[in-house]
């Protein structure tokens, strides 16, 4: 009960506060905004709860679609990752050649390489499913490869005099141990993945919650933002969840509950 009650005591009471300063209007004093703008701009929780009402078949039929977009993402950054993660891990070389160009990766801003992918990839999916995996391909390459390498060496030898080969050894040592480790990438992925889908739908899209959110900007409903922001918090929030039962049913060993 303490796990349930103690973060829902904390949010109801955030919520509280938050609605207690945006009606008295202290919350646009502190930002410095007009007292005629406020409701527009600085909108109370109930606002934002009135909006995910009044737009629930907006943000239903694009959340579907940013939905549908961070899943592919994810996956294809669950597929390239582990896939370099183990080749690197095989390859002195390539782990040599590659590894500081993967962490110099993370320093390019995704919001200027986008535009640059539309070129590239086109006016459909495509740049969208691109920058969700480069988002989420370092977390998931970068754990996985720890966990490869966290298997203890007198394991590995104990396993070659039993005359095991190098793929029995990945597939029946390295592989289970960095499972761990893969889940705990994986779950700091799919927290970042909505952001991805944003970014891309900013760039180029006539759908989904980013365009929601472009639009609504433009237009001044902020209110609208607020809720679309929610929906995508709670995707996020569901998709680690399920990513935290997968991990307590295939690598419960190293399942840790918060």
């Amino acid at each position: 009960m303490r796990r349930v009650l103690l973060p829902l005591g904390l949010i109801v009471a955030l919520l509280g506060l938050w609605e207690l300063l945006a009606r008295t209007g202290l919350l646009a004093d502190l930002f410095g905004i007009n007292e005629a703008a406020s409701d527009l701009l600085v909108p109370a929780p109930t606002q934002i709860a009135e909006a995910l009402w009044e737009d629930r078949d907006l943000l239903a039929d694009n959340g579907w679609v940013t939905l549908k977009e961070v899943v592919a993402g994810f996956a294809v950054s669950v597929l390239l990752g582990v896939a370099f993660a183990v080749v690197m891990h095989l390859s002195d070389t390539v782990r040599r050649a590659f590894y500081p160009l993967l962490v110099a990766s993370q320093t390019i801003p995704i919001v200027a390489i986008a535009p640059v992918l539309v070129i590239w990839l086109g006016f459909g999916i495509g740049p969208k499913l691109a920058v969700i995996a480069l988002i989420c391909f370092f977390p998931i390459t970068v754990n996985t490869f720890d966990g490869l390498r966290s298997v203890d060496p007198a394991a590995i030898r104990m396993m070659r005099t039993l005359d095991a080969d190098r793929r029995a050894i990945l597939r029946r040592l390295e592989l289970p141990a960095a499972l761990p480790y893969f889940f705990s990438g994986a779950k700091v992925a799919i927290a970042v993945a909505v952001i991805g889908a944003v970014f891309g739908e900013f760039v180029v899209a006539n759908e989904g919650l980013g365009d929601v959110i472009r639009q609504a900007q433009a237009q001044l409903l902020t209110a609208r933002v607020f809720a679309a922001v929610v929906v995508l918090s709670a995707f996020a929030i569901a998709l680690f969840g399920l990513l935290s039962l997968l991990e307590r049913r295939y690598a419960w060993w190293g399942a840790r509950g918060i």
